[in-house]
């Protein structure tokens, strides 16, 4: 087994990574950090719950540790659903640590020799993890990317071969986004919050790394333009998105690229049986049907029109988050790099 970690184990993310590693086939779940005002708790103490699924009993006697290098020492991999600006420095000191860092943090996306990863899009920049290691350390970090972007570039991926020249995107984004104390209830009932800060940025800049070409030493950005617009709204969970891409590809033929379209991969865990799903009907998908599907990993497609105009939908906290970076470790352990 491999033994793994998570960091920031009692948020919002840190619980979903729990949620999905607890039985997880091939990670040993031994070791869940969190602030100091939880280290030294039971798991099961230390967390409130909020999950729509049950907690899982086989983790709730690990004594949670503080948030610290020393604490995941030994361990293989660490999934990080740290803030920003804790994730800076502690995920670089982790993986000079030799640990192989899993993060969803934004800290280190951008970084020239990090890789960000969605498996299915860009499994070739895993081999910046070569040009980490270059430096002498055991570890390495890999990211996945913001939640709203990685559903964006999933439902692109399969019409990508048809040559995209200018890509915008409207968001509207679930609450569940922000974390368990993110958005207040007098904030969001009733309402639509039509800004969330430097979530635009991310979306454009963070699509160019994972859709460009990687030569073996540099990546190249995907050579389109993004504007984005980003929104939240009085959702839950799973963030949908109106796409408008341009492209002389007829309504039919992206259809047909979305409906057979498969993973360059397969075998994988956490793995969908398919990671783009393509709906007919005129009002799907819809975030309260559609958002756990493949388990809450696979992206929904849908209203696909003359322009080019679609719908596109996933889950924040699973395929946006700790699912996408549990997928990431998952594809590292395949083509073996740990």
């Amino acid at each position: 087994m491999i033994n793994v970690g998570v960091l920031g184990a009692t948020g919002a993310v840190g619980q979903r990574f729990v949620q999905l590693l607890a039985s997880h086939p091939w990670f040993n779940l031994q070791t869940l950090t969190a602030s100091e005002r939880s280290a030294g708790k039971n798991y099961r103490d230390a967390v409130n719950w909020r999950l729509d699924e049950p907690f899982p009993d086989s983790v709730g006697d690990i004594v949670v540790s503080k948030t610290d290098v020393d604490s995941v020492k030994g361990l293989d991999i660490v999934f990080s659903a740290l803030p920003a600006d804790l994730a800076t420095n502690l995920e670089t000191d982790i993986s000079r640590a030799g640990v192989a860092v899993c993060s969803n943090a934004s800290s280190h996306r951008m970084d020239k020799n990090v890789p960000l990863v969605v498996p299915e899009v860009n499994p070739d920049h895993l081999g910046l993890i070569d040009l980490q290691r270059d430096s002498g350390n055991d570890g390495f970090i890999v990211t996945n990317p913001n939640c709203s972007t990685i559903t964006m570039v999933s439902a692109l991926n399969p019409i990508q071969h048809r040559g995209l020249s200018d890509i915008r995107v409207a968001t509207m984004q679930a609450i569940s986004g922000a974390g368990f104390e993110g958005i207040s209830a007098m904030s969001i009932y009733d309402n639509v919050i039509p800004y969330i800060g430097s979530e635009e940025k991310k979306m454009e800049a963070e699509t160019l790394k994972i859709m460009g070409s990687f030569d073996g030493s540099v990546i190249t950005n995907a050579p389109f333009s993004i504007s984005a617009s980003c929104h939240r709204v009085p959702v839950i969970d799973g963030h949908t998105m109106a796409i408008w891409v341009d492209t002389k590809a007829s309504v039919e033929e992206l259809k047909n690229d979305f409906r057979n379209y498969k993973a360059p991969f397969t075998g994988l865990p956490t793995q969908p049986e398919k990671s783009v799903l393509l709906f007919e009907q005129e009002d799907r998908p819809q975030p309260r049907l559609d958002r756990n599907r493949g388990r809450g990993m696979t992206v929904s497609v849908g209203r696909i029109r003359e322009g080019v105009r679609f719908i596109a939908m996933g889950h924040n906290t699973i395929r946006g988050a700790a699912g996408a970076s549990v997928l990431n470790a998952e594809l590292i352990v395949s083509k073996k790099y740990l």
